[in-house]
């Protein structure tokens, strides 16, 4: 009885079809996905600024966000995870909101723990715990949104002809 060393051991057939397709880089994914966050984040921050005297703090953190969300997870959807065609865009925009909920919480917090600690907190402290409380989200939303949102995206195009 041959073994599998031996010259006569039948080794298995590769699998019929095309390979496999291997996921989207991390290492093209992250310049982007920094690219975009950087744009939103100046956004965010422009809106947060513009609309806190007006609104108040929470309020304004809560519009800025939620503005710069929704073009964010479109903008990844569309460049770095790269999916195409309008299938499943609603469905990436709900998932997006997940962690819009988790930056607001992040970033809420961090207002109210400014407002604790001075409760005539000047503008550019709020500002900075944004920052510092956006980085935390930033790293969160990406882990999100390749493990989860795109998780199945592999660079094309989801309508069906």
């Amino acid at each position: 009885m041959p073994t599998d060393s031996s010259p006569g051991a039948r080794t298995p057939a590769p699998p019929a079809g095309p390979p496999p397709a291997r996921p989207a880089r991390v290492t093209r994914q992250l310049p982007v996905f920094a690219i975009i966050g950087s744009i939103s984040t100046v956004a965010y921050l422009g809106l947060y600024a513009a609309l806190q005297p007006l609104t108040g703090a929470q309020a304004a953190n809560l519009i800025a966000l939620l503005v710069t969300a929704v073009a964010n997870t479109a903008a990844n959807r569309r460049f770095t995870f790269q999916v195409r065609g309008s299938e499943g865009a609603a469905r990436h925009q709900l998932q997006g909101l997940v962690a819009f909920a988790a930056g607001l919480a992040l970033s809420s917090g961090a207002l109210a723990l400014v407002h604790l600690a001075s409760p005539h907190a000047s503008q550019l402290l709020q500002l900075g715990a944004l920052i510092a409380a956006n980085v935390a989200a930033t790293a969160l939303r990406f882990v999100l949104l390749r493990l989860w949102v795109f998780k199945h995206s592999n660079g094309t195009s989801t309508d069906r002809p």
